[in-house]
């Protein structure tokens, strides 16, 4: 891996690797959560009293549960219903 000092390529020390993946592992669960609040915000209309069906609760709880699910956050993430 390379990085850009004072306009030039410059090779990565496997130090600086390792700190950039340490920094990209810690903030994974936090945009896994950001992506599940914006899937779950996206449908929200697909909860209202008179619209919801079994399908939209499933998949909404689903979402709900991506923080507790084994793995996370390296989880597939449901998918909507059509």
């Amino acid at each position: 891996m390379n990085k850009m000092v004072n306009g030039s390529l410059v090779a990565m020390t496997d130090e600086e690797i390792a700190i950039m993946n340490a920094e990209s592992d810690s903030i994974k669960p936090d945009i896994a959560r950001a992506r599940r609040n914006a899937l779950l915000a996206a449908s929200d209309m697909m909860a209202l009293a008179d619209r919801i069906t079994d399908e939209w609760r499933v998949y909404r709880q689903a979402l709900r549960d991506l923080p507790a699910a084994e793995g996370f956050p390296d989880v597939a993430f449901p998918v909507a219903p059509s």
